[in-house]
């Protein structure tokens, strides 16, 4: 592996170094889906490497116009579900990773519709993360991403309120509402450390006005964890 060079926080060598190592379950002929995030950036980095290195013919399919605009600068072929309503291998990252089943949290990068749709359609789903993703309980760290509709989100935002969440809708850098690839909105839920994140997975699912939301269960079928150890493979138990 390439030695990082010395600008790189320690994290962000760890997320490389996941990314990587995840870069190199990809065979020539592949459909790939292409995450978003910081990590998920260094894998589509070293997948144009060996797109220019070693002639490795994929398609890509991605998350966000931000992971497409950085496939295309680096010459990787990119497709659409018009062409392949299947996709071989998503590799992306998560906001936390619940070691074990492999539920995941994802969207603070505002993607999380896109990802969802993504992972749903893969037929394998690897997480690149660094160690301080890896948590005990989900909602630990981070709160849960609900992507909604703008149209009556006031009202969207009361249901999720009624199911415990503390919502607040997400801020753009310019105290504007940020708005998804997809045109919608993000409310943030601070559930806490949830005791049961089906349970809560379940009620989102049925909240009018909501899209999609960042509670990714059972799509992940392993993960490689980067710390200062290297990188250790997780497998969904």
């Amino acid at each position: 592996m390439v030695s990082a060079p010395m600008n790189l926080s320690l994290h962000d060598q760890w997320k490389r170094a996941a990314a990587e190592a995840a870069a190199q379950l990809v065979e020539s002929g592949m459909v790939v889906g292409l995450g978003t995030g910081s990590t998920a950036a260094f894998l589509v980095s070293a997948l144009g490497r060996r797109v220019a290195e070693e002639n490795l013919r994929i398609v890509g399919i991605p998350t966000s116009e931000r992971t497409s605009e950085l496939a295309r600068s680096l010459n990787i072929p990119l497709t659409t579900f018009a062409e392949h309503t299947e996709i071989d291998l998503t590799i992306d990252g998560a906001d936390e990773i619940l070691p074990g089943p492999l539920y995941l949290i994802k969207g603070h990068g505002g993607a999380l519709l896109r990802e969802k749709i993504v992972a749903a359609a893969s037929k394998r789903m690897v997480v690149v993360a660094d160690q301080s993703k890896i948590v005990e309980k989900l909602g630990s760290l981070v709160s849960v991403p609900v992507e909604v509709v703008p149209y009556g989100w006031q009202a969207t935002e009361k249901k999720l309120a009624r199911l415990d969440g503390k919502p607040t809708l997400r801020l753009g850098g310019d105290k504007k509402p940020f708005v998804t690839d997809g045109g919608h909105y993000i409310i943030d839920c601070a559930f806490g450390a949830m005791e049961d994140p089906k349970e809560i997975a379940h009620h989102l699912d049925h909240v009018v006005g909501a899209v999609e939301h960042g509670l990714f269960l059972k799509y992940a079928s392993e993960a490689l964890i980067a710390g200062p150890g290297g990188v250790t493979p997780l497998k969904r138990q």
